[in-house]
């Protein structure tokens, strides 16, 4: 499968799962048009918290569908929107992709700024599920399943079906940590 968008949401409220939108609008250096997460600096309540001030990395949060078939056979059902993210994308290793990659996505641009840190409130979504997307691998590092988070960089207008190209920054390429 070529990298496409499986589906986009937005929510004007702090909840934790978003519903399905025919088309999101992005708009440069904020975020999603309506979205209670769009702004220059950090709208998420426990960041907003520790310091308002600070640059809002988390714009647009991306996952993609490949995890929920993966969590499904763990015996858990998600459906698009239902962690949070923004944007539902198929055939792209989101996780493999290096700080700086840009995702073109029609007229738009999304620049990768790290992973998405997973929390409690999984587990009240459905319990037990944090521990299939924040788990230890087989050299006991942490792998955070929970999609990437970015900025834009390219307003515009997202939908179903809409293509990703990819573009990886020049080297050296870093791996995605938690933002």
């Amino acid at each position: 499968m070529e990298p496409t968008v499986i589906s986009v949401h937005r929510s004007g409220g702090h909840t934790f799962g978003k519903p399905v939108c025919e088309a999101i609008e992005l708009i440069e250096g904020i975020g999603v048009d309506g979205d209670a997460h769009a702004g220059v600096t950090v709208k998420h309540r426990s960041r907003v918290a520790k310091n308002p001030s600070t640059p809002n990395l988390r714009q647009v949060h991306l996952i993609h569908r490949e995890l929920f078939d993966l969590v499904e056979r763990a015996g858990y059902r998600v459906a698009p929107g239902e962690l949070g993210e923004n944007i539902t994308t198929g055939g792209l290793d989101l996780l493999g992709l290096p700080v700086g990659t840009r995702l073109r996505i029609g007229a738009t641009v999304l620049v990768i700024t790290g992973l998405r840190n997973p929390c409690e409130q999984i587990n009240r979504f459905q319990p037990g599920l944090l521990k299939q997307v924040l788990r230890r691998n087989g050299e006991g590092e942490v792998e955070r399943l929970a999609g990437v988070m970015s900025i834009v960089a390219r307003g515009g207008t997202v939908r179903a079906g809409d293509p990703i190209i990819v573009e990886r920054p020049a080297d050296p390429h870093f791996p995605l940590t938690p933002v």
